[in-house]
């Protein structure tokens, strides 16, 4: 994806959240996130945004801390959180293609890392806004999809601090049957190593052979919207199709979860 479609995306994210938000109200329960109301989404979502936005705009070539949760709520947080997701979009935009800042996960620039990752950011809190409803979701495209299961595999599961680990080495195949994308997640005591490959047609599927050949363990198919939200724990399982070991399929849920 180019940066200008990350940038235009997020800001269409920013305000399906805020609407969802706002018609369920600050006390509404967010199922995607056991304990979580929409308030401590807001102010969540909210404080990274601003942290966010200030690399982008102070040009902090070190890691730096955010500001804080704020003690708002109602239309007050509601409103605060529109003023920080609008001044990350304008940040954004404004940016120079040579923006030199601090990031952490490998990108083509910094300001492609922080559009990529509000992005995704902001998308799958969305999800967990209009979760709250109890309604459907709103897609999320395809292409867009596949760019957020890569920043996901290979981004933050490629980091040390990853805890999808086994002491008996697994591979796990995600494929997308919508796009050429088919996954290769090999987990072990270190962190998961991810190899991506386009494959036509999205393979035959099944958790024997792909299209290079390999043995897998698991294989988790499905659109690319599916497993995207179910990598990421905003869908069950049931969402996508399991076949071979489901054993493999649950480390990944019950250790996949990134926290701030």
């Amino acid at each position: 994806m180019e940066i200008t479609e990350y940038i235009a995306s997020l800001s269409e994210e920013g305000r399906l959240l805020a609407a969802a938000a706002e018609q369920a109200g600050p006390g509404a329960s967010v199922p995607t996130c056991p304990g979580w109301q929409i308030r401590h989404l807001l102010r969540h979502t909210g404080m990274v945004h601003r942290w966010a936005a200030g690399f982008i705009t102070e040009r902090y070539t070190t890691p730096h801390p955010d500001g804080g949760e704020p003690d708002l709520d109602g239309d007050e947080l509601l409103d605060w959180f529109r003023t920080g997701h609008r001044n990350l979009v304008r940040s954004l935009e404004a940016a120079p293609a040579d923006l030199d800042c601090w990031s952490f996960m490998p990108a083509p620039s910094p300001l492609a890392f922080w559009s990529r990752r509000q992005l995704n950011e902001t998308t799958v809190h969305r999800v967990d806004a209009e979760s709250a409803l109890g309604g459907p979701l709103t897609t999320v495209s395809a292409d867009r999809a596949a760019d957020g299961i890569d920043e996901l595999l290979t981004g933050f599961h490629g980091r040390p601090k990853s805890r999808v680990r086994s002491s008996v080495p697994r591979t796990l195949r995600v494929r997308a049957v919508d796009t050429d994308a088919v996954w290769t997640v090999r987990i072990s005591d270190a962190p998961p190593q991810t190899v991506r490959m386009t494959v036509p047609g999205g393979g035959d599927g099944g958790p024997g052979t792909e299209g290079g050949g390999e043995r897998v363990d698991c294989e988790l198919s499905g659109t690319a919207e599916g497993l995207y939200l179910t990598l990421w724990n905003r869908l069950p399982l049931a969402a996508v199709t399991l076949r071979g070991d489901r054993s493999v399929a649950r480390l990944w849920t019950d250790n996949s979860a990134v926290t701030w």
